[in-house]
């Protein structure tokens, strides 16, 4: 059977991840921010509680395995192995853009991951822009139902929509269309970005208008710039491209301004993050939720087992970074000093 244009740019956009070096040339800002070392914590390693309710559910770990992929073969066996490990650890994951199952119901099983985590924090997503392009609000409940989903993500993918030659480019008067979608869908919305960053004065304006999160995924992780660059044949879009990979807001600097210009938002932190000493950095600076993308990607493109190792790891090492700043739960660590170099 002949593949869809949206079943040939996922399978692109896996391969590419996978295969590619589409790394920002920005770091994400965390080395700049230092934890005063507590050389005696006052309480046993083994009672530090990284446990969290966000949405009504108990997260075990502040882990979110962000939206990324969905609608083919492939990224049905990955999401599965993603969702496995989601449920054994009790952290929350995102699927990816729903937007082609809207066309084709048949692709409802790559997204419908609750047959294999059936009490995760669980995401739905379609790109904001769809607003403009003929997705009601009937359409983003359904994506939301279909998959049994605790809240729904709206992404913001401006840049990368114009790089891409099937972009859809108009983004203008979102805002009071996100604002309607809020009042009338029963979920909280999130909004996120892609790899570029979204600013305080942003998710102030978001918060505004009833965004329950935002997920700031700043630069210094993957490049959808580059990404699609992979994917074009247009002399003029590759070049330009290349001069967008170091385009964004470091996903430290998102954080801390998002935090010190909002109220009641929930932040989330993602764009780059490959340690939990930069979860544990993210939360003193104002997360409440750290996300990982491209390296759970890889991990899952080989076995659910290779993704529980990189799990393993970040919790482990986010224990130990609380143990390092005397913080016994995810709270301490909010209040825990940090300092910039």
């Amino acid at each position: 059977m002949q593949k869809s244009e949206h079943q040939i740019r996922k399978d692109d956009h896996i391969q590419i991840n996978l295969q590619q070096d589409i790394k920002s040339r920005q770091t994400n800002g965390f080395e700049h921010f230092h934890f005063q070392h507590v050389a005696l914590p006052e309480f046993d390693f083994c009672d530090i509680d990284t446990c969290q309710i966000l949405f009504g559910k108990t997260l075990a770990l502040p882990f979110l395995i962000s939206s990324m992929t969905g609608g083919v073969e492939k990224a049905e066996k990955i999401n599965r192995n993603l969702a496995k490990v989601a449920q054994a650890h009790g952290i929350a994951m995102g699927v990816g853009s729903q937007r082609a199952m809207l066309e084709d119901t048949t692709l409802v099983e790559s997204f419908n991951m609750r047959k294999y985590a059936p009490d995760i924090l669980l995401f739905a997503n379609i790109g904001a822009v769809q607003l403009n392009y003929g997705v009601s609000i009937k359409d983003l409940k359904h994506l939301v139902s279909s998959i049994d989903a605790d809240a729904l993500i709206l992404h913001l993918n401006s840049l990368q929509e114009v790089f891409q030659p099937e972009g859809q480019l108009n983004f203008a008067n979102l805002l009071p269309k996100i604002e309607d979608a809020i009042a009338q869908i029963d979920v909280p919305v999130i909004v996120k970005e892609v790899g570029w960053g979204i600013s305080g004065k942003l998710a102030k304006q978001l918060e505004d208008i009833g965004v329950a999160a935002v997920d700031v995924a700043g630069a210094g992780g993957t490049s959808w710039s580059q990404i699609e660059k992979y994917r074009s044949e247009d002399v003029v879009r590759i070049s330009a491209a290349e001069a967008f990979r170091d385009w964004g807001i470091p996903t430290a600097q998102c954080i801390q301004d998002v935090a010190n210009k909002t109220k009641t938002l929930k932040v989330f932190a993602s764009g780059g993050l490959s340690t939990g000493v930069e979860v544990a950095k993210s939360i003193a600076l104002g997360a409440d939720l750290c996300g990982f993308a491209g390296r759970v990607l890889r991990a899952a493109a080989i076995s659910e087992n290779e993704v529980h190792s990189v799990i393993n790891r970040l919790a482990m090492e986010l224990k130990i970074s609380m143990f390092g700043v005397g913080a016994k739960s995810l709270d301490e660590l909010s209040q825990a000093e940090l300092y910039n170099q």
